[in-house]
């Protein structure tokens, strides 16, 4: 005791540090408790909750497209699906005794509704892994028998629900398919992507994330995206820019606690699009190709409008929605090329369809002039080399129009040759060849208009004479879209005026309407004087209405067309493979409608192409001029 004494006597500042450090620990604490808990009580709260809460995007309703009368070729139906909220069936224990429960209640809904059940085990255990906050939807697309029965036994499924998606449908099957494409379900890094920037700044202004989030969606409801066509060059336009927003709140296990509802944002719609195809056009052009393989396009030659592009054969966008069966996915891979866009993306040789163009080149160089003439004898010698016409007795002396009637090739090598390649290429590439003319679609072609400088390089050798007459029947390297020669011939209906495609007329979003307006490509009139203008068109009359032009199979009882065959042979000299085309405009002394019809491996544009477009001239006279009658019954027609 008295060692004690001592040693608070000789050390009594050890005890007041040590006294001072306890109570420095025993008011620090209650400190710190009043500073989480009061001080700092909302801040952690909040962060809490934020650990807690999963953001869902939820997907917009799609935009529709139109035709220009208000058509509907693509729109929303709603599919009736079956969800179960894992949540209401977890059991205790480990992970293995929800999936059992979960799987039980999926066999019994299957019995009830009569219906095979599409999800197992391992379906059930990614989901959980995955996306244990949504619900799991087991079925979808219910028909109306299965809703039934379901709907009459509900209260035997708790967690179960019937729910709605939006699925996309073509209500004309496979109408415009081409131009139309088709949607398939985004996945969630093309969703991320889509709109991350609206989506984050949109949260940043509510004040429910920090500025530098990357992803502001922890789960993204099923949603789609253009996979072809104007779906696809026009998916921004269709999908709901932001789409919506909801947000749950999870338990530790990350199942769905509640639904946090100050925190949703309805989702959006999408633009309606109106087109500028007329279905009653676009159905007559796509019956008049039925049976073969070939594309057609008609345009309005006063604006541009594209009122039908076909391609055949087509194919059925409904069946890729939401995804296409592997079996038809198999089946469209055929020679044929079914989901190949003929129209746009098909490049071919456009034969004596190109014979304007060198005779145009040919006047303005002033070399020939209407009334020039050449004889034809049948074959046109260059040097050692034989150039043939398609009337093998020939057509005798004949002028500029005629030469277009009868379709001679002969003519058109003294008038290629007379104004020199150069003067060809240039008109042709004025017309809008070996260029896209920037119609709203991903996948068109250029074609090709060839010069010295291109044959230099492809085949290592310097243009010829040769070359020159090849071309100037369009035939040789030339190679053209059906797209493009439409544009070409409405240029030659109007006098004169190229103008860009127009495929898309505006779109509407929230009650405001945005219009596209018809644009000029290249003002041509000056290209040629007007008597030159009219001959042209004389000789493009004469081929359908004269009763010995080469399209006179093309005629139609109440409606003067004027036209230009073309028959181009492809493939190994002397194989017989031909692309044969007719390229026409109506009526011939106020056009409306310009056409270019193709048709593979027919016999000749006379022949296979001329009734077609008296078919497709006469569909549109019924269902869209209000009259018609019988076509006249032609000769068999040549070129």
């Amino acid at each position: 005791m008295a060692r004690g004494r001592d040693m608070l006597t000789v050390y009594p500042w050890r005890l007041a540090i040590l006294a001072v450090a306890m109570l420095a620990v025993w008011g620090l604490l209650p400190w710190r408790l009043w500073n989480l808990q009061v001080r700092q009580g909302s801040e952690k709260r909040a962060q809490l909750a934020r650990q807690s809460l999963r953001s869902i995007r939820v997907a917009g309703v799609r935009g529709r497209l139109l035709d220009r009368n208000g058509v509907p070729l693509a729109e929303n139906r709603p599919s009736y699906c079956l969800s179960l909220y894992l949540e209401d069936l977890r059991k205790p224990g480990r992970r293995q005794n929800t999936i059992d429960a979960v799987m039980d209640t999926l066999d019994r809904l299957a019995e009830t509704m009569d219906r095979p059940r599409r999800l197992d085990a391992k379906d059930v255990a990614t989901h959980l892994n995955r996306r244990t906050p949504l619900a799991l939807t087991a079925w979808r697309d219910l028909d109306p028998v299965a809703v039934a029965r379901f709907m009459e036994h509900a209260e035997e499924f708790p967690g179960v629900d019937l729910t709605v998606e939006p699925v996309r449908v073509y209500p004309g099957g496979s109408l415009a398919a081409h131009v139309l494409g088709y949607v398939g379900r985004a996945d969630e890094e093309t969703l991320a992507e889509s709109g991350l920037e609206e989506e984050r700044l949109a949260r940043v202004e509510e004040g429910g994330e920090e500025e530098d989030e990357r992803n502001p969606f922890h789960y993204y409801l099923p949603e789609m995206v253009g996979r072809s066509g104007l779906e696809k060059s026009l998916d921004e336009e269709l999908r709901a820019a932001s789409g919506g927003r909801l947000e749950i709140q999870v338990d530790v296990a990350g199942f769905r606690y509640q639904v946090v509802s100050n925190a949703c944002r309805e989702a959006g719609k999408g633009s309606d699009v109106r087109l500028s195809l007329d279905t009653r056009v676009q159905r007559a052009a796509e019956e008049a190709l039925s049976g073969v393989r070939g594309a057609a396009v008609v345009v309005d030659p006063r604006n541009g409008d594209v009122l039908a592009m076909a391609s055949a054969p087509a194919f059925n966008p409904n069946d890729f929605v939401p995804s296409i069966p592997r079996a038809t996915w198999a089946a469209l891979q055929t020679e044929s090329r079914p989901l190949v866009n003929r129209a746009a993306a098909g490049e071919y040789a456009p034969g004596s369809t190109f014979k304007p163009i060198t005779l145009l080149a040919a006047m303005r160089s002033g070399k020939v002039r209407p009334d020039t003439r050449y004889t034809c004898g049948g074959a046109f010698l260059l040097g050692t080399a034989k150039f043939r016409c398609a009337q093998t007795w020939g057509h005798g002396s004949i002028d500029l129009a005629q030469a277009i009637r009868y379709s001679c090739n002969v003519y058109l090598f003294h008038a290629g040759l007379a104004c020199g390649p150069e003067t060809i290429q240039e008109t042709a590439r004025a017309f809008g060849l070996g260029a896209k003319t920037g119609i709203e679609l991903d996948y068109e072609r250029a074609g090709l208009i060839p010069d010295d400088r291109w044959k230099r390089t492809a085949r290592g050798e310097g243009w010829r004479d040769g070359d020159t007459c090849n071309m100037s029947i369009g035939q040789g390297a030339v190679l053209v879209t059906p797209l493009q020669l439409a544009m070409y011939t409405a240029a030659l209906a109007n006098g004169g005026t190229l103008w860009r495609p127009r495929l898309v007329l505006g779109e509407t979003r929230g009650g405001e309407t945005k219009v596209r307006p018809a644009r000029r490509a290249r003002d041509l009139r000056g290209l040629a004087t007007a008597e030159q203008w009219a001959a042209v068109r004389k000789g493009m009359r004469d081929v359908v209405q004269a009763p010995d032009g080469s399209g006179r199979l093309a005629r139609v009882e109440g409606m003067e067309l004027a036209a230009k065959t073309g028959t181009a042979e492809y493939g190994a000299k002397g194989s017989g493979k031909k692309m044969t085309w007719m390229i026409a405009y109506g009526p011939a002394a106020a056009p409306k409608y310009a056409a270019a019809f193709l048709v593979e491996d027919g016999a000749s544009g006379g022949r296979t192409v001329s009734p077609l477009v008296r078919k497709f001239f006469q569909r549109v006279m019924a269902d869209v001029e209000g009259r018609g009658g019988p076509a006249d019954d032609g000769e068999e027609a040549a070129g």
